[in-house]
C-alpha cells in the first residue's frame, strides 16, 4: 500500500507541476508605446517662458462681478456637474467593491432541519444501533442544529485582485479629472456666453442709434420732396431702410432672449434677465494670455490627465487579466457547534465542529473565455495609448490655434476700427453733398448701409477677440483649480 501511495502523491504533484506550467504559457500580444513628446514651444522661434495663464484662478481671469456670480451660481446648479458627481461616488464605491475582493470573507450561519437516512445505508445503521436516548430506539427523523461562523479568502499571490483595485482607484481618479474639464468648460462657455450678450447690447444699441439717424434723414427727404428736389422714390428708398432696420433689433432681441436663457440653462435656473455690466463692449480689455511651455499642458490639461489615468488602469487590467492563467489558490475554513438537539450545543468540545480545506486550481483546458479577455484587455490598452496621444495633440493645436486667432483678430481689429471711423465720417459728408444736390440719395443709403455692417462687423471682431481670450484660457488647461 506505502508504494501506491508514494506513487499517486507523485503523480499529484507531477500534474500540479504540469498545471502551473501550462497556465504559465501565455498568448502572444501587441503591446503599444504611450510615449508621447511635444514640441519646445507654440511658435517656431518662440522665447521659452514658464509663465502661464492656466494657473490663475478663473475670478481672476474673469474680472467683471456679473459674471462671477453667474459662474459661482453654475458650480452649484448645473446639472450635468452634478451628475458627474455621482459617478464619482459610483467610481468610489467601486473601489470598495475591489479592495474587499482580496479581504478574507467572514459570515454568520446558522440553520435547523431534519434529516431522515435510509436503514440500509452506513449512516442509517450507525444511527439505529447507537441509543440517543438511553433505553430507547433513537428517534425518527433526527433534527440537525448549527450554528457557526465561516470564512472564504482566495490568495492573491499572482496581483490579479490588488491590480484590480489599483485599476478601479485610476477610474476614480479618472472621473474626477473628467469632472475638472467638465468644469472648465462650463466656466469656458458661461464666459463665452455672457461676452456674446454684451455684443448683442450693443449691436441693438448701435441699431437704435442708426433707426434715429435714418428716421432724421427720411424727414430731410420728405421736405425736399415738398421742394422739389427729389422724388417719391427717394422717399421710399429712405423710408424702406427704416423699415429694414427697425426689423433688424427684434431679430437682435430675440438672440438676446435665446443668449439669456443659454446661460440660465449652464446655471441651472430658469429663464430670468441676466444681470451684466453695462460699460462699452469695445472698451473691454483682453486678458493676455501667458502660454508657458507646451509640457506643462500634461499637468494642467485635466482632460489630458483623464486619458492618461485611463490608460495607467487599462494597464492594470491587462496585469489582473494575465493573472486568470495562473493557479488560483483558495482558503475556507468553519468553525461552529453543531447537535441534533440544541440542549447540547453548550457542550464542549462533544458539539464543536471545525473545518479548513484548501483548494488550487488553474486553467488547462478550454481556456477561451480567459483568452478572449485577455486579448481584449490588450485592445483596450492599445485604444488607451492612442486615446491618450490623440488628447496631448489636440490640447497643443487648440493652443496654437488660439494664440494665433487671438494675434490675427489684434490685426483685424485695427483694421476695422479705422473702417468704422472712415465709415462715420462718410456719413456726414454724404449727407452735406445731398443736401447741396451735388451727390444723390443713393449715394447717402450705402453710405449708411455700410456704416451700420462696419460697426457691426467691429462688434464681432471685439466678441471673437473675448471668445479667444476665452479659448486660450481653456485650452490652457484653466478654471478647474
Amino acid at each position: 500500500m506505502m508504494p501506491n501511495k508514494k506513487r499517486m502523491n507523485k503523480y499529484i504533484a507531477g500534474a500540479l507541476v504540469a498545471l502551473a506550467f501550462t497556465a504559465c504559457k501565455l498568448p502572444e500580444v501587441a503591446i503599444k508605446n504611450e510615449k508621447q513628446t511635444v514640441p519646445g514651444a507654440y511658435a517656431a522661434g518662440a522665447t521659452a517662458d514658464t509663465l502661464n495663464s492656466a494657473t490663475i484662478k478663473w475670478k481672476q481671469y474673469f474680472k467683471d462681478p456679473y459674471l462671477a456670480a453667474i459662474i459661482d451660481t453654475a458650480l452649484v446648479n448645473n446639472q450635468e456637474l452634478n451628475i458627474t458627481l455621482q459617478e464619482i461616488e459610483v467610481s468610489k464605491n467601486e473601489i470598495r467593491a475591489r479592495k474587499g475582493e482580496y479581504l478574507p470573507f467572514v459570515g454568520l450561519q446558522g440553520g435547523a432541519g431534519v434529516d431522515k437516512v435510509s436503514r440500509n445505508t452506513p449512516a442509517g445503521a450507525l444511527e439505529h444501533n447507537i441509543e440517543i436516548v438511553p433505553g430507547k430506539e433513537n428517534p425518527e427523523p433526527i433534527g440537525d442544529y448549527k450554528i457557526g461562523a465561516y470564512a472564504s479568502w482566495e490568495a492573491d499571490i499572482w496581483g490579479k485582485l490588488h491590480n484590480a483595485k489599483r485599476a478601479a482607484v485610476s477610474r476614480y481618479l479618472s472621473t474626477v479629472e473628467g469632472k475638472n474639464f467638465m468644469v472648465t468648460n462650463l466656466i469656458a462657455e458661461i464666459a463665452d456666453s455672457y461676452y456674446e450678450l454684451l455684443a448683442l447690447d450693443n449691436q441693438l444699441a448701435i441699431v437704435k442709434q442708426n433707426i434715429s439717424i435714418q428716421t432724421n434723414a427720411l424727414e430731410i427727404v420728405k421736405l425736399q420732396k415738398e421742394a422739389t428736389r427729389v422724388t417719391e422714390l427717394a422717399v421710399k428708398r429712405f423710408q424702406a431702410q427704416v423699415l429694414n432696420t427697425q426689423s433688424l433689433q427684434y431679430d437682435i432681441q430675440q438672440k438676446i432672449t435665446e443668449t439669456e436663457n443659454r446661460i440660465n440653462y449652464l446655471a441651472g435656473r430658469y429663464p430670468q434677465h441676466v444681470e451684466r455690466s453695462q460699460d462699452a463692449f469695445l472698451d473691454i480689455a483682453t486678458q493676455d494670455a501667458q502660454t508657458g511651455l507646451p509640457s506643462q499642458l500634461l499637468a494642467n490639461r485635466p482632460d489630458i490627465k483623464q486619458a492618461e489615468l485611463d490608460l495607467a488602469a487599462a494597464k492594470l487590467d491587462v496585469k489582473s487579466a494575465k493573472a486568470r492563467f495562473y493557479p488560483s489558490i483558495g482558503i475556507s475554513a468553519g468553525i461552529g457547534y453543531q447537535a441534533f438537539d440544541p440542549k447540547y450545543f453548550i457542550k464542549t468540545p462533544q458539539s464543536l465542529m471545525y473545518s479548513i480545506a484548501g483548494d488550487l486550481m488553474a486553467p488547462l483546458v478550454n481556456r477561451n473565455a480567459i483568452k478572449a479577455t485577455y486579448y481584449s484587455a490588450n485592445n483596450k490598452q492599445v485604444q488607451a495609448v492612442y486615446n491618450y496621444q490623440k488628447t496631448v495633440l489636440n490640447a497643443y493645436v487648440e493652443v496654437v490655434n488660439q494664440l494665433n486667432k487671438i494675434n490675427n483678430l489684434k490685426q483685424s481689429f485695427d483694421y476695422k476700427s479705422k473702417e468704422v471711423d472712415a465709415l462715420t465720417q462718410s456719413i456726414n459728408i454724404s449727407n452735406d453733398l445731398f443736401m447741396s444736390a451735388r451727390a444723390d440719395y443713393m449715394e447717402v443709403l450705402l453710405t449708411q448701409r455700410d456704416a451700420l455692417e462696419s460697426r457691426f462687423d467691429l462688434i464681432e471682431t471685439k466678441m471673437q477677440q473675448m471668445s479667444a481670450m476665452v479659448n486660450v484660457y481653456r485650452a490652457l488647461g484653466g478654471g478647474w483649480n
